[in-house]
């Protein structure tokens, strides 16, 4: 057992890189849409709607990251170098057999798709454009997942943050070319953006692969074709936190839809609450995804103890990183909005909302961990069950009934929301605590 502050050490060692990687996306897309909404409120509502289109198709492939993490981890934790990479072969198999045709068939029906989203055709039109140039980078996106959750399973988070600068770096030089016409590029407005990160993202999987051939084919990377019980598997591991992705990401699609029924302000704040609290819940992602590698590995080494124990010391650190990032929202709420928001009816709307936001970022912080820490384990099933009973059956007919039939409006999903993130919480500490992930076979 390492001492304290040690522990800490390993755990702030690979969670910073992540983190500084999730907070670095997170900017580059605010930086994208200063970009295009320079064009006009139309570009940046295209952009919007065929961006939410892509994260819904992107959910499908999301699951490859932790599938190839938690297996690569425990092959880790077994000392067995040579079959360290045996899942990321079969993850870029799957990534490839699943993502190329899902891109075709977007590329086919993407004016329809879009229209199920947004029906207003001057915006699609945009939309559509935008969303074909970003779904021709799905092989390189679900393949990238792969990448991330290898290097991340051997403890080398490092080189996650070093790329994805690099890849931010092109598409910033790249997006700016296109979109204004720079350079000598073609100037192709809105759709730019798109094929800026199209293009940033085939050059990450060239340095990820480049990379993986230089330092992973001592752990059998490109040895062979992956035997059928490792892509089976991965299939296991990655098809139910895919599922649960896709269904996170219509929850707030319904969660939206909600407030339209109440009135165009409550759509506004909620954006603006929904997009801070998603980013505020980035290191607690970031720190659970350390614990997922550390989880692996310690029950690799037939360390069960040591696994729950890592756990928990990522929770408990966890707490006051979301809780510092938490306080400015909780004190200065007027502030905070005004950022955002510039009509004071607007600010005095989602102060309240926007406190109580602060309270579940913090409160949120054990489910982050452990849902993550659960993944390590390989209970891909029990956090996919837990996570969308939660949301499904607890928070969103509460919401409805609560804001919508109450007519307690935003404040009153808020409210709902708060305990919801209580209760989840709650839950996947009493999952940890009965210890049946312990034995899973990964």
């Amino acid at each position: 057992m390492l001492p304290e502050t040690t522990r800490r050490q390993t755990i702030l060692r690979l969670a910073l890189p992540i983190i500084a990687g999730m907070l670095s996306q997170s900017l580059l897309n605010l930086i994208d849409a200063a970009l295009v909404g320079s064009l006009g409120e139309v570009p940046l509502a295209g952009v919007g709607i065929g961006g939410y289109a892509m994260f819904l198709i992107t959910a499908v492939v999301f699951g490859l990251s932790s599938g190839v993490q938690a297996q690569t981890a425990r092959r880790h934790g077994e000392e067995d170098w040579g079959r360290r990479a045996m899942a990321l072969n079969a993850g870029l198999l799957i990534a490839l057999a699943v993502a190329g045709p899902l891109a075709l068939l977007c590329l086919w029906q993407a004016p329809r798709l879009l229209a199920m989203i947004n029906q207003d055709p001057e915006v699609n039109a945009v939309a559509v454009a935008y969303f074909r140039w970003r779904v021709v980078s799905l092989v390189p996106v679900a393949m990238i997942f792969c990448f991330r959750g290898y290097w991340n399973g051997i403890q080398q988070t490092g080189i996650y943050l070093r790329i994805i600068l690099i890849m931010h770096l092109v598409n910033v030089v790249a997006s700016i070319g296109l979109i204004f016409g720079h350079l000598g590029l073609p100037a192709m407005g809105a759709a730019g953006a798109g094929a800026g990160t199209a293009l940033s993202l085939y050059v990450g999987l060239a340095i990820w692969a480049l990379l993986s051939a230089r330092h992973a084919t001592t752990s059998g990377f490109l040895a062979g074709l992956p035997r059928r019980l490792t892509v089976f598997t991965t299939l296991r591991l990655a098809t139910p936190h895919s599922f649960q992705q896709l269904w996170f990401a219509a929850g707030y699609a319904v969660l939206f839809w909600m407030l339209g029924r109440i009135d165009t302000p409550s759509v506004a704040v909620g954006h603006v609450l929904v997009n801070l609290s998603l980013l505020l819940i980035l290191p607690g992602v970031g720190l659970g995804m350390a614990a997922m590698s550390l989880v692996g590995q310690a029950l690799g080494r037939q360390a069960p103890r040591d696994a729950h124990r890592w756990g928990w010391e990522v929770v408990h650190l966890a707490w006051p990183c979301l809780a510092a990032l938490a306080l400015p929202m909780a004190l200065f709420p007027d502030a905070v909005l005004g950022l955002f928001l510039h009509d004071p009816a607007l600010i005095t709307l989602g102060r309240v909302p926007l406190q109580l936001t602060a309270a579940m970022i913090v409160l949120d912080a054990a489910a982050l961990v452990l849902a993550q820490a659960l993944l390590g384990a390989g209970a891909n099933r029990m956090v996919m069950t837990a996570t969308l009973t939660m949301q499904w059956l607890v928070f969103l007919p509460l919401a409805w009934w609560v804001g919508v039939v109450l007519e307690h409006g935003l404040l009153g999903i808020w409210w709902v929301q708060l305990g919801y993130r209580c209760l989840n919480s709650a839950w996947f500490a009493l999952i940890w605590q009965r210890r049946r992930w312990l034995q899973l076979q990964v």
